[in-house]
């Protein structure tokens, strides 16, 4: 796992990128001049990330994010991107909570400047923990933190989500309400069943993927609960922190109107994926870290809400990323990268985890 090269995610060339952006940044702000224009190491497998300072006597941003829909000719993880939805959520989030959201100050609708739609934003200082390698194996300031800052980074991130949850009013969000029949969870569901389909439409389908969709349909929780705004790739790998305090949430493309557990869900088990992979390799790991029993339980006092029903909400955020990890094999096998083996089931990294949540036995 150290040396696996980092999969392909664009076929995009970044000194013609620097090009055209500095050309469409002179028709938002005469005169000005993108410099310094870089792709970070840490760019995510689906939106395209470009960092750039901007040359200009006076600038509305000095230090700049520009967060780019995927390349369509590069096999993308999503079916859409819609970049005036994550616009319109950040702006939400900002003027409706104490969520340290980064200013966004353009948004580009149209493919014309760039080849697909964008927005622009301040860039924010501070570090991230890693995904590759993962903040759960040894060698990053996360793992090297004691344990006093690993909790109180902890903290400070469930409240997170339990200030997005409890601030943002649902009339200001109701353009994330997702479409089809029955309450917010149902939809939810459908529109992951839906994004299923698509990731294996020609291709071989997951038989662990449809058992676990068959379970979620026996553990439905009795009553899911309002819906609220929710994240949707809530992790500690979406937030910058200045020492260990959030200082900038970020990612914002799976956001939707949700129960809280979906979140809460994700938090844990995404954090619980890559533990697991750390131990598969002889590490020890964060077996402490952003625990289940405490994520709950300290969400339950910051917002008189106790997780309900978390079984089902861990099993669909294995479920959901499953379905990711799939798409992203394929694209893999797409750019030749891997061959597509006889069981789909084994492209999906964590099957084994994902199986024993389908068996009920990964929690005991």
């Amino acid at each position: 796992m150290a040396t696996a090269p980092r999969p392909r995610t664009t076929t995009r060339d970044p000194e013609e990128l620097a090009h055209r952006l500095t050309a469409w940044l002179g028709t938002r702000l005469p005169g000005a001049k993108a410099v310094g224009v870089t792709v970070p190491a840490s760019n995510g497998l689906s939106s395209e990330t470009l960092l750039f300072d901007i040359e200009h006597p006076e600038p509305p941003l000095r230090s700049c994010a520009l967060r780019l829909a995927a390349d369509p000719s590069a096999y993308t993880v999503f079916p859409v991107y819609d970049m005036v939805r994550q616009y319109r959520t950040m702006e939400v989030v900002g003027r409706f909570s104490d969520l340290p959201v980064p200013k966004a100050q353009w948004l580009e609708e149209g493919p014309g400047p760039l080849g697909a739609p964008f927005f622009v934003m301040e860039r924010v200082q501070g570090r991230v923990p890693p995904d590759v390698m993962p903040y759960t194996y040894e060698g990053n300031w996360l793992h090297a933190a004691s344990d006093t800052e690993r909790e109180h980074l902890e903290a400070a991130t469930v409240g997170l989500l339990a200030h997005l949850h409890d601030q943002v009013p649902m009339r200001e969000a109701a353009f994330l309400e997702l479409p089809g029949e029955g309450d917010a969870l149902r939809r939810h569901v459908t529109a992951q069943r839906a994004y299923y389909d698509w990731v294996v439409d020609g291709l071989a389908r997951s038989p662990l993927i449809e058992q676990a969709f068959d379970r979620l349909e026996q553990l439905w929780p009795a009553d899911p609960g309002p819906a609220v705004l929710n994240w949707g790739d809530a992790r500690i790998g979406n937030v910058i922190y200045d020492g260990f305090d959030p200082v900038a949430v970020l990612d914002w493309e799976m956001a939707a109107l949700a129960p809280r557990e979906v979140d809460l869900g994700w938090t844990v088990y995404l954090h619980r994926f890559f533990q697991d992979l750390t131990v598969a390799f002889g590490q020890r790991g964060l077996p402490d870290f952003l625990r289940r029993d405490r994520v709950e339980a300290r969400y339950a006092r910051l917002t008189g809400h106790t997780p309900r029903d978390m079984d089902f909400f861990t099993l669909y955020a294995a479920l959901r990323h499953a379905i990711v990890m799939l798409r992203i094999a394929h694209r893999q096998a797409f750019f030749g990268e891997v061959d597509l083996p006889a069981d789909p089931d084994t492209l999906i990294l964590h099957h084994g985890s994902l199986r024993a949540m389908v068996q009920g036995s990964y929690w005991d």
